[in-house]
């Protein structure tokens, strides 16, 4: 199982990736950096992949879950609700492939703004 090392503003989180086709090529395509954009409690960003969802993929998702969203392209980090969700956990606004989740502490990402750098990494 691979990991990587989520950098914005002065924080940085490590993450998980899943066993997936999705977790693979974002992976292989590190560093990959973006300008953030918020919605509720989720950061996304585009990202140079053009991926398919796969047959798994899912709008409902869990607080700390990393997903691709196809739309975007994205790269979605989901810390709480958003304007979509149907109670405290998030939502996202269509079907994302999860290929991750976050290690430990989430609550930290809801000091993230809007328009920050965000830069994903492989650990060294």
């Amino acid at each position: 199982m691979h990991k990587i090392i989520i950098s914005v503003e002065d924080l940085s989180v490590q993450a998980e990736l899943n066993d997936t086709n999705t977790a693979e090529k974002i992976f292989k395509a590190l560093p990959i950096e973006g300008t953030v954009n918020l919605w509720g409690d989720e950061i996304y960003f585009d990202i140079p992949l053009e991926l398919d969802l796969e047959n798994d993929a899912r709008a409902d998702v869990e607080v700390g879950e990393l997903g691709y969203w196809p739309s975007g392209p994205a790269f979605c980090i989901f810390f709480g609700p958003t304007p979509v969700s149907r109670d405290e956990k998030p939502r996202a606004y269509s079907p994302v492939n999860i290929f991750g989740r976050i290690i430990g502490d989430t609550t930290r990402l809801k000091t993230v703004s809007n328009g920050s750098k965000i830069r994903i990494t492989k650990p060294e």
